[in-house]
C-alpha cells in the first residue's frame, strides 16, 4: 500500500511538472498576443482580456493543485526534485512554439541550475508533519520566522519601489526575486489554509478560527503579487531564461523559509552540509550564465530597436 501511494504521488508530480512547463509557454503566447507596438502587455494589464493567457493561468493552477495533492501521497524528498521537469518541458515547447533558442551557454546554465536545485532538495532537512492550523501558527510565530517574514516584505517592497523601475527591464532576477520571496511566504499560507480545509472536511470546522481567514487573505495577496511580477518577467524575457531561474529561486527560497520556520538547518551530518553548500554554488554559476544571456539579448534588442 505504501509503495502504491508513492507511485501515485510520483505520477501526480510528473503530470504537474508537464502542466506547469506547458503553462509557461501558453502564458507567454497570451502575453505576446496582448502586446502592441506601443508597449508590453503587462504595462496596462491587457493580458487579462486575452483567453490564451487565461488558459495558461488555468493550466498552471491545475499543475500546482496536482503537485499539492502529490505531497499527500509521497514524501517531499521524491516530489520536489521532479519540479525540474517543468523546466525541460518548457524549454522543449518554447523552442517549438515560441522559436526560442538557448544556445550552448544557456543549456549549460540551465543544467547547472537544475543540478544545484536537485542537490539542495535531496539534502535539505525534512519538515515535521503538521496536523493542525494551531500547530502551524506556533511555528510561524517563532521569532526566527517572524524576522524572516518581515525581512521578505521589506526587501520585496524595496525591490518593487526601487529596483523594478531601474533594472526590471534589464535584469530577469529583479522580477523573479519578487516572485520567489513572496512565494516562499505564500507556500506557508497555502499549506495552512489547506490544512484548515482538510480538517473541516474531516468534521473539525476550522473556519471558526480567525487564523483561517488570515491565511486565506494572505494567500490571495501573495498569489496576486506573484502572478503580476511573473507575468512581467515572461513579458520581458525569454521563457527559457525565466523558467529555470524562477524554479531555482523559488525552490531555494521555499527551502530556506521552511528550514527557518521548522528550525531545521542545524544538522550533524557533514555530508548534507557540504552538499547544500555545493548545491548553492552550482546554482549561482548556472543562474549567472542565464542572467548573462538575458542581459546580452536585452542589449542586442536595444541596439536593433
Amino acid at each position: 500500500m505504501v509503495l502504491e501511494r508513492k507511485y501515485i504521488g510520483l505520477i501526480l508530480a510528473i503530470c504537474s511538472s508537464c502542466l506547469i512547463g506547458t503553462s509557461f509557454v501558453i502564458t507567454k503566447k497570451g502575453l505576446q498576443r496582448s502586446s502592441t507596438e506601443h508597449g508590453c502587455a503587462t504595462d496596462s494589464h491587457r493580458y487579462l482580456k486575452n483567453p490564451i493567457w487565461w488558459i495558461g493561468l488555468t493550466t498552471m493552477v491545475g499543475g500546482e493543485l496536482l503537485n499539492f495533492i502529490g505531497y499527500t501521497f509521497a514524501p517531499a524528498i521524491l516530489i520536489t526534485p521532479l519540479g525540474a521537469l517543468s523546466v525541460i518541458v518548457g524549454a522543449i515547447l518554447a523552442s517549438i512554439f515560441l522559436k526560442e533558442r538557448m544556445g550552448p551557454t544557456g543549456i549549460i546554465g540551465c543544467v547547472l541550475s537544475l543540478i544545484g536545485a536537485v542537490i539542495i532538495v535531496l539534502h535539505a532537512p525534512e519538515d515535521p508533519d503538521v496536523q493542525s492550523v494551531q500547530e502551524l501558527v506556533q511555528y510561524m510565530t517563532q521569532p526566527g520566522f517572524m524576522i524572516y517574514g518581515v525581512l521578505v516584505i521589506i526587501v520585496t517592497v524595496g525591490l518593487i519601489w526601487k529596483a523594478v523601475p531601474r533594472w526590471g527591464k534589464e535584469n530577469v532576477i529583479v522580477y523573479v526575486a519578487i516572485c520567489s520571496l513572496i512565494g516562499s511566504l505564500s507556500i506557508m499560507a497555502i499549506k495552512a489554509f489547506g490544512i484548515a480545509v482538510r480538517l473541516t472536511i474531516a468534521g473539525n470546522n476550522q473556519f471558526k478560527q480567525p487564523s483561517t481567514y488570515v491565511f486565506a487573505f494572505m494567500c490571495v495577496i501573495f498569489v496576486l503579487t506573484q502572478v503580476n511580477y511573473f507575468n512581467k518577467a515572461l513579458d520581458t524575457f525569454s521563457t527559457n531564461v525565466v523558467n529555470p531561474v524562477y524554479f531555482v529561486f523559488f525552490t531555494t527560497a521555499t527551502i530556506i523559509a521552511s528550514a527557518i520556520m521548522y528550525q531545521g538547518w542545524h544538522t550533524n551530518d557533514a555530508v548534507n552540509t557540504i552538499s547544500l553548500i555545493c548545491g548553492f554554488l552550482i546554482i549561482f554559476c548556472g543562474v549567472y550564465l542565464l542572467d548573462s544571456i538575458a542581459r546580452t539579448k536585452h542589449n542586442i534588442n536595444d541596439e536593433h530597436g
